[in-house]
């Protein structure tokens, strides 16, 4: 969408400056035997619109890369920076022009074309600088908390507004379900972030011929409806895209270095692939795997023996939580339930496993 309105503007601009120069230039050069319709301003503009698309047709990938790198600057900056240099940005703009119609009267050339270009580039960066520069005295003249910057600061001198970092939705999650629970309890701070490219990622989903995929991206669509309608918790549509990335996964990394902010997911490999770029990540399974009772090698509990395990002997059991336990030589006790003795745990971002063996058969050993 973008590359298109670049060579909109491109065609745009060129068709003005032809409709402006071109008559003129074809006189100038001594074609006044030329044809009326060939020196006409809307033949002048059709050619000027073709020369300026012909001779930046092969820069347009930097253009778009260059205001690209300029977007996510500007995402970067907090919005008091933003707010307060524009509004310093304006007032040397206008600045600049008062003086202007001043120097317009006076009947020396250099003074009335060069010089007002001058004062504009030059009060419009003073401007900004000092918007930027003053923005906390200038937000202390009025009422109301100030800079979070200087004030909001717990007890261990960490700012607060960084708890309140914005958190960024993965499909995973938002199918998963459980982060609507989590917003519940009040639990999960900040506001949170659904990409466009998410949504048509779930759109996608609901919208597939296999049954299962459907019901998923249905689910998903109204978690999100319930988040969005009944929860208090903050929640934003992020409209923009990184249309030279194609996966959806690393389209989220990068948002999240852009927004600086929290990836939320229960996606194993997105958790990796965020460790290893340097991204914040909030795991729902790593959640619900903290708030899991904690069982120690040595401790008992009676479970019930449902199925074979893929070792030898083996017999799988789970606790009401969904954690497995692999039971070794309990695939004589399927069915049943029996007292066993946990001998060690396996704890990952994936979930939870515990091993045990049967109590009568520890004794026995």
């Amino acid at each position: 969408m973008l590359r298109k309105i670049i060579q909109l503007v491109i065609l745009f601009t060129g068709g003005t400056i032809g409709y402006i120069y071109i008559p003129e230039l074809i006189q100038v050069i001594g074609f006044n035997t030329a044809p009326d319709w060939f020196i006409n301003g809307y033949t002048g503009a059709i050619l000027g619109a073709l020369i300026l698309y012909i001779s930046l047709y092969w820069f347009v990938d930097n253009i778009l890369n260059f205001i690209r790198l300029i977007e996510e600057r500007l995402i970067k900056f907090p919005v008091t920076d933003l707010i307060f240099g524009t509004l310093g940005l304006v007032i040397g703009l206008m600045l600049a022009f008062l003086i202007t119609v001043a120097l317009n009267n006076v009947e020396i050339p250099i003074l009335s074309s060069i010089l007002p270009l001058i004062l504009t580039l030059f009060f419009g960066y003073l401007g900004f600088q000092v918007g930027f520069q003053k923005r906390d005295e200038i937000m202390g003249l009025f009422p109301g908390p100030k800079n979070p910057k200087d004030s909001k600061k717990n007890e261990d001198g960490e700012h607060e507004y960084e708890r309140g970092k914005l958190k960024i939705l993965d499909t995973s999650v938002i199918i998963d379900g459980r982060i609507a629970d989590i917003c519940q309890t009040g639990f999960l701070e900040g506001t949170l972030i659904i990409p466009e490219f998410v949504l048509e990622e779930l759109q996608h989903i609901a919208d597939s011929s296999d049954v299962l995929k459907r019901n998923r991206g249905r689910r998903g669509l109204d978690i999100l409806n319930k988040i969005q309608k009944e929860l208090a918790v903050g929640v934003e549509i992020y409209e923009g895209d990184f249309e030279d990335i194609h996966e959806v996964d690393s389209k989220l990394v990068k948002l999240a270095k852009v927004m600086n902010g929290y990836v939320v997911t229960n996606d194993f490999n997105l958790n990796k692939v965020c460790d290893l770029q340097g991204v914040d990540v909030l795991n729902i399974n790593d959640l619900a795997n903290a708030v899991k009772p904690v069982v120690l090698p040595g401790e008992e509990m009676k479970v019930q023996v449902i199925k074979d395990g893929k070792e030898q002997k083996q017999g799988i059991a789970y606790l009401d939580d969904g954690t497995m336990i692999v039971v070794e030589e309990g695939r004589n006790y399927i069915g049943k339930n029996i007292d066993v003795v946990v001998t060690s745990v396996l704890q990952t971002s994936a979930g939870r496993m515990i091993f045990a063996k049967p109590k009568l058969l520890e004794k026995a050993l």
